[in-house]
């Protein structure tokens, strides 16, 4: 099978330029600048006047659910929504039922993965206070790396004892993937919350509880025992300017920033309450210009999601009550365009930072990228094309997204994936299936 996509703006390797791409089976076989009035023999022709091809969108940094909490969301689900948003790769993370602390438990996700992801897949292993023993019989050419959650979050997989922290980061084979809050300051900022506001303070005071400090501490322990042990180390969701001082001095320690800290400020709790209460919490309008600014000096390395599915009834409550995380796959590309449109970032360096990055720091085989000989992943997009987030669009299982009324001026138009044509303009492949992914 060989389509050919034409007239399109194409984005990678830094640059965007007018072209056409040849897919053959699931493969780039050939890419064309200024595109030639030369006959070229194609099954099918894909005209992408007035649109930007880039390459699919590489996600680091997942939630699924699957197994153990499929009443929130499950990998059909949620590689549907992937697909719905130009998404054509993701990582998932361990803190599912059970963990994916074992090799057992890794295996088992691959196998539900390979039966129901509609794009491509790979899974974290997650690190615990004692398994370190195991990391010798994981296969680096099948998973990204280790999760280590040096602060208490979703899922109870708090790795806490000192011992146990400078085990992992001598001995890790993998990069290391670290959630960094210190909860114990969190727990004693609760404590003085509900004394002073009830047993579940409102949400607002989330930021206050999960602060800017608790971020730091952690983040500063973890950068520091990277340095001392050579840990390849990559820091999630950094959420405040403090925590950017650390950063682009050691090409071996990294940081991902997630869509929601650069979209939303602490003033948006006032108009959307839980719905944007996540771990790390969202801070200050100064920190998220702050990790803006990081997008395009090199202190961010990649930008994620973290995307979180939780039912409404669980998001219900307040900074105790309600769970933190939010379903933010189907839109993270259209709001990083956003923030194109706004100056924020060019379009060369959303690739960067979306495709190109994820795919060389994890060292993922033949992907992120416009180039001859690579997977055919591909997202199409189209500018001044405004619509808007209503609830029947919405793919993820817990149906829901703090986007909603959010009218946006970029649209996902088609997403192939491996070569084939999984989306276009709301009509979905049911039957597509994605690849486990592969490391080098």
């Amino acid at each position: 099978m060989k389509t050919l996509i034409e007239n399109a703006t194409l984005v990678s390797d830094g640059r965007a330029f007018r072209g056409d791409v040849i897919i053959e089976d699931d493969r780039i076989a050939d890419i064309t600048e200024n595109h030639t009035t030369a006959p070229r023999h194609a099954d099918r022709t894909v005209d992408a006047s007035g649109c930007f091809v880039l390459p699919g969108i590489i996600d680091d940094h997942v939630h699924f659910r699957e197994p153990g909490l499929t009443r929130k969301a499950d990998i059909e689900s949620e590689s549907r929504a992937a697909a719905w948003g130009g998404v054509t790769s993701f990582f998932d993370m361990p803190n599912t039922v059970p963990q994916t602390t074992t090799p057992e438990a890794l295996e088992e996700k691959f196998v539900l993965a390979r039966e129901k992801s509609h794009v491509n897949y790979s899974f974290f292993f997650g690190a615990t206070n004692d398994n370190a023993a195991l990391f010798g019989q994981l296969d680096p050419h099948r998973i990204p790396g280790i999760k280590l959650f040096m602060g208490s979050s979703t899922g109870n997989m708090l790795v806490d004892r000192a011992d146990s922290l400078r085990t992992i980061f001598s001995s890790a084979p993998l990069p290391l993937m670290a959630h960094c809050e210190d909860t114990l300051l969190i727990n004693e900022n609760m404590q003085k919350a509900k004394a002073e506001h009830g047993d579940d303070p409102d949400v607002s005071l989330h930021p206050l509880i999960r602060s800017e400090e608790a971020c730091y501490r952690s983040t500063a322990l973890a950068v520091q025992m990277a340095r001392t042990y050579g840990a390849r180390l990559h820091v999630a969701h950094v959420s405040t300017a403090r925590e950017l001082e650390l950063f682009g001095h050691d090409e071996r320690i990294t940081a991902e920033a997630v869509v929601a800290h650069l979209f939303f400020t602490d003033s948006d709790y006032d108009r959307l309450g839980t719905r944007i209460k996540c771990n790390p919490s969202i801070k200050t309008r100064a920190d998220r210009d702050a990790l803006r600014k990081a997008l395009t000096d090199g202190r961010i390395t990649t930008v994620g999601t973290d995307h979180a599915p939780h039912l409404l009834e669980e998001k219900q409550g307040g900074a105790a009550r309600a769970v933190s995380g939010m379903p933010m796959l189907q839109f993270s590309l259209p709001t990083m365009l956003e923030m194109v449109d706004e100056g924020v970032l060019t379009l060369e360096r959303l690739v960067e930072l979306m495709c190109h990055n994820p795919a060389r720091l994890f060292s993922v085989r033949e992907r992120g990228f416009i180039r001859r000989g690579y997977k055919a992943d591909l997202v199409v997009v189209r500018p001044h094309s405004p619509w808007t987030v209503t609830p029947d669009i919405i793919q993820s299982k817990c149906r829901w997204s703090p986007m909603e009324g959010h009218e946006y001026q970029w649209r996902v138009e088609r997403t192939f994936c491996n070569g084939r044509q999984i989306y276009h303009n709301g009509i979905f492949d049911g039957d597509s299936r994605g690849e486990e992914l592969s490391f080098r």
